[in-house]
C-alpha cells in the first residue's frame, strides 16, 4: 500500500488516436494489429506478490488487440520507487505506466509530470472512490486512474472476547467502550502489560480518523491557499476522543508508531486493535513476527466512531499514471483501461483487496475478512491534495504532535496549534 512507504501535459493528440487504434467492436483492428514496439509498465511489488495472475491475464488480453507490442512489467519497491521515477522523468527514456500511492500524486500533478486521461474511457469512473479520484485531479482534469484501495478496520481476539461473555463485535461506540472495559477488567488486572486496545502514540492514521469522524480536518484550502486545521474546534474534539481511548485502554510505549503492530499483537497481550485487514493474518504469521498459535483467533469489524457512524478510515491505495514524456500514450491508456476494468477489479476483490469504485464495494463478501473494510471505505478519506503535503509528511508533524499529546508533554490544544504552524510553513510549497 501507499503508506508503506512525487512536468506540462503532453500527448493529447496521441490519446485522441486511441479510439481509432483500438476500436470497440469485435476482432482486432488492422492498425492495432500492425503496431510494433514495447510498452513499459512499472508496478509495485504488491502486484507481484499478491495478484501476479491478474497481470498475466491483462497482458494476454492486451496482446489480442496489439499482438506485436511487447509489454514489459517491472516491479518496484515502495521505498525506492519515487527516486527511480524522478530519475527517469529527468531523462529521455521513461516508463509508459507508473503506479503511484494516492498520497504521493499531488506534487507530480502540479509539476506537469503526467498526461491527462479521459475518465469516460474507464469502467465505473463515475463511481471511483473519492479518496482515489480526488488524488488524480488538478485544475479540473484527471491525470491518473484509481487502481485499488485498502481501509483500516477493528480487529479483535475472538477467544478473549468470548471469555468475557461477548460473542459478536461492537456495533456502536458505547458498546465498544463496554467491551474494552470488560477486557481490561479481566486481563489487565492480572497483567499490567495487557492492552485492551492497542494504540501507540505516533499512530497518525488512527488519530486522524477520529479527527475526521468529529468533522475536523488536517488542513483546509481557503482563498487558494492551504492552512493547517488541527486546532479548529472539531479537530480538537476528535483528537481529544482519540486521547481518551488511548488513556483508558493502552499500556504500551506512547512514543512509538504502529510499524510493528502485527508483531506486538502476536505476543498475545492485546484484545483489540485498529489496522489493515492483512494485519489480522500477519499477527499469526511467524515471518511477520506474529504467533501461529493465534491462527483463527482474529476477526474484523467496522470500527464504530464516536459520531455513531463507522470511523472514517484513511484509504491507502494506488493509482496508475502515464508520464508526459511517454511515447506510447495511447497504448498506455488502453493497458490501464484493461488493468482497472470491472473484470480486473473482481480479481482484486478475490485477492482480499478493495476495488477502486463504490459500485463494486458491494461485491465484497459481507462476511469475509474485507467485508467490514468495504463498509468503512465509503467514509474513507485521503491526505490533503496540497502541493506541499509530501513535505508535511517528511517533517513528521503529525506523529510528533501526537507523541506530545500522548505523553502529556503538551495539551491537545497547544500541540495542535504548534502543528498547524509547522503545516502552514510548508504545505503550499511545490
Amino acid at each position: 500500500m501507499a503508506e508503506r512507504i512525487s512536468r506540462i501535459t503532453a500527448g493529447l493528440g496521441a490519446i485522441a488516436v486511441l479510439g481509432a487504434v483500438t476500436g470497440c467492436g469485435g476482432g482486432t483492428p488492422v492498425a492495432a494489429a500492425k503496431r510494433t514496439g514495447e510498452l513499459t509498465v512499472w508496478l509495485t511489488v504488491d502486484a507481484q506478490e499478491s495478484w501476479p495472475d491478474l497481470v498475466s491475464e491483462v497482458n494476454a488480453r492486451f496482446r489480442k488487440t496489439y499482438p506485436k507490442i511487447k509489454v514489459t512489467v517491472q516491479y518496484q519497491q515502495w521505498t525506492t520507487k519515487n527516486q527511480k521515477i524522478d530519475a527517469a522523468l529527468a531523462g529521455r527514456k521513461v516508463p509508459d505506466v507508473v503506479e503511484m500511492g494516492n498520497s504521493e500524486t499531488t506534487n507530480y500533478l502540479v509539476n506537469g509530470a503526467f498526461s491527462a486521461v479521459d475518465p469516460a474511457k474507464f469502467d465505473h469512473s463515475k463511481e471511483w472512490l473519492p479518496a482515489l479520484r480526488d488524488a488524480c485531479q488538478d485544475g479540473g482534469k484527471t491525470y491518473c486512474v484509481p487502481y485499488y484501495v485498502g481501509a483500516r478496520v477493528g480487529i479483535y481476539r475472538t477467544d478473549l472476547l468470548a471469555q468475557v461473555g461477548v460473542h459478536q463485535p461492537p456495533r456502536s461506540y458505547p458498546e465498544l467502550r463496554t467491551d474494552l472495559d470488560k477486557l481490561k477488567a479481566k486481563f489487565g488486572s492480572a497483567d499490567k502489560n495487557f492492552s485492551a486496545f492497542y494504540m501507540p502514540g505516533r499512530y497518525w492514521y488512527a488519530a486522524m480518523a477520529f479527527v475526521k469522524d468529529a468533522g475536523g480536518d488536517i488542513a483546509v484550502r481557503k482563498d487558494g491557499r492551504w492552512h493547517g486545521a488541527l486546532s479548529a474546534p472539531r479537530s480538537l474534539a476528535g483528537l481529544t476522543q482519540w486521547k481518551n481511548l488511548l488513556d483508558a485502554y493502552y499500556t504500551g510505549d506512547r512514543s512509538k508508531d504502529n510499524g510493528d503492530e502485527p508483531a506486538v499483537v502476536g505476543q498475545g497481550k492485546v484484545g483489540m486493535f485498529y489496522g489493515n485487514t492483512w494485519e489480522a493474518k500477519a499477527a499469526t504469521d511467524s515471518t511477520s513476527g506474529g504467533n501461529p498459535a493465534l491462527h483463527g483467533k482474529f476477526a474484523t469489524f467496522a470500527f464504530p466512531g464516536p459520531s455513531g457512524k463507522p470511523l472514517p478510515p484513511f484509504l491507502g491505495g494506488s493509482t496508475l499514471a502515464i508520464p508526459a514524456k511517454s511515447g506510447n500514450q495511447d497504448l498506455a491508456q488502453d493497458w490501464i483501461r484493461l488493468f482497472t476494468d470491472r473484470t480486473s477489479q473482481r480479481r482484486l476483490i478475490a485477492a482480499d483487496t478493495l476495488p477502486n469504485n463504490t459500485a463494486q464495494l458491494h461485491e465484497v463478501a459481507a462476511d469475509g475478512i474485507n467485508g467490514p473494510a468495504a463498509r468503512a471505505a465509503e467514509r474513507g478519506w485521503v491526505t490533503p491534495t496540497a502541493p506541499g503535503w509530501t513535505a508535511v509528511e517528511k517533517s513528521n508533524v503529525l506523529p510528533e504532535m501526537l507523541q506530545d499529546i500522548a505523553t502529556g508533554k503538551q495539551s491537545v490544544a497547544d500541540a495542535a496549534r504548534a502543528a498547524d504552524r509547522r503545516i502552514d510553513a510548508v504545505i503550499n510549497e511545490h
